[in-house]
């Protein structure tokens, strides 16, 4: 009904507790949450088109949780929308090849993917232009030689990452290969480990930052071959956060109604929507 829209839009994108509702329309509290939980919102109408997108997906609760559970994402980034979601358990490569099935079902036409470094995104999304997501590949080696590191290897490897915004792929790689050539002794050096009884590598840390690099490098610069490749997913995650700010203003909302939230703030596309745009999509 009219009167559960209006009371919906007020709930989630205006952020009025259930409380405020009462209040506003002198009605009782029971009345106004049983109209929330029963208000269903309206599938997404599309548009197909050629697009270039970039997936990713955003946990609730930790994601070691077994209760946790994940929201996946693919966003046109040219035209701020995000067009297809799931509700999954975990990130898996079948959630994310799902998303893929059901965009091409619905006519788009992919044309190029940008995404974190997760191994089931490339295998999901094969056959199509992929971009390494330059923020995450700096998280990554971030998280195994930090933001100071001690050793010299270290802190190349560090500032070699941190180059990426301005490098081109020649200019990178031939400065991954000599990095690896001028500390393959330190990459390689293994230490006794007398409780073990195995030689472990001395310098785990670097060595599994630089492989991350090799790993990912034929990845990092797909934009170079077409500029409308984007080479982070920056937008994706930023939509994200104003998305869980909405989301955080009404605690303790079971995982059914958390995901007829976000729906809704998904079908709309936008964080603030217009009334127009509103009036359009729900």
């Amino acid at each position: 009904t009219q009167t559960q829209l209006h009371l919906w839009k007020e709930y989630v994108f205006n952020k009025q507790a259930v409380r405020q509702l009462a209040e506003k329309s002198a009605r009782d509290r029971r009345t106004i949450k049983q109209e929330l939980i029963t208000y269903t919102p309206q599938d997404k109408i599309h548009r197909p088109r050629d697009v270039y997108i970039q997936v990713d997906g955003t946990y609730y609760g930790e994601a070691r949780n077994p209760l946790a559970w994940v929201v996946l994402v693919a966003r046109d980034f040219h035209n701020k929308e995000d067009l297809v979601w799931r509700f999954c358990d975990r990130e898996t490569t079948y959630d994310y090849r799902q998303l893929r099935d059901e965009l091409e079902a619905l006519g788009y036409v992919i044309k190029g993917v940008t995404g974190d470094g997760f191994g089931g995104l490339r295998s999901a999304f094969s056959g199509i232009p992929f971009q390494m997501c330059h923020v995450h590949m700096e998280r990554i080696v971030v998280k195994y030689v930090t933001r100071k590191p001690k050793t010299e290897p270290g802190q190349v490897l560090y500032a070699l990452v941190r180059t990426l915004k301005h490098a081109n792929s020649h200019e990178f790689r031939n400065r991954l290969l000599l990095f690896g050539n001028k500390y393959h002794s330190f990459i390689t050096e293994k230490t006794f480990n007398p409780v073990t009884g195995r030689s472990d590598w001395t310098h785990d840390g670097v060595r599994s930052a630089y492989l991350s690099l090799v790993s990912f490098v034929p990845f990092l610069f797909t934009y170079e071959h077409d500029k409308n490749i984007q080479r982070t997913t920056n937008s994706l995650e930023g939509r994200f956060r104003h998305v869980n700010a909405y989301v955080a203003v009404h605690a303790g909302l079971s995982k059914e109604h958390k995901q007829r939230v976000l729906h809704s703030i998904l079908l709309a596309s936008t964080v603030a929507p217009s009334k127009k745009k509103l009036e359009e999509v729900l």
